[in-house]
């Protein structure tokens, strides 16, 4: 759907619902991994980029199993790959879903910041001449103010 100003909620039922179904996908998916930062960098990266080159390596090993080692597990090779193949289109969706709910929430959320610095505007004004309404403006104001004392360790 194309970008336009939104207007539309979420019940937290709807909410909810989402968050079964991404229950229900990490229930599908007991096999996945999460990998620590040293994991990542040692392993050999095959992104979908790569797909293509695994698809033909097994093809290549299915069709010539005589220049293989004998130790070479070609069934474990094939379950891998069809694993990585599956999971690479999965995660194509995945990304593009988590793409679009991240471009919905900046949209709205930039919606949402100039209506709300539009209000702060008008509070501003309303300080000058309403009672009690100081503190509203000085509880927003927080929002812009620039740290005053330099990070530890900063020399300029």
């Amino acid at each position: 759907m194309p970008y336009q100003n939104l207007d539309a909620q979420l019940s937290e039922a709807e909410v909810q619902a989402v968050k079964a179904a991404f229950d229900t996908i990490r229930e599908k998916l007991p096999l996945l991994v999460s990998l620590t930062p040293a994991e990542r960098r040692s392993l050999f990266k095959a992104g979908p980029d790569s797909l293509s080159f695994v698809q033909n390596s097994l093809q290549a090993a299915q069709n010539n199993p005589g220049v293989l080692p004998g130790n070479f597990d070609q069934q474990g090779f094939g379950r891998d790959v069809a694993l990585c193949a599956a999971l690479t289109d999965v995660g194509t969706q995945a990304a593009q879903l988590a793409a679009q709910i991240e471009d919905t929430r900046l949209a709205v959320g930039s919606e949402a910041m100039r209506q709300a610095t539009e209000a702060y505007t008008y509070f501003k004004t309303a300080a000058k001449t309403t009672p009690g309404m100081r503190p509203v403006v000085e509880q927003l104001a927080e929002r812009f103010k620039k740290s005053k004392a330099k990070p530890a360790g900063s020399t300029g």
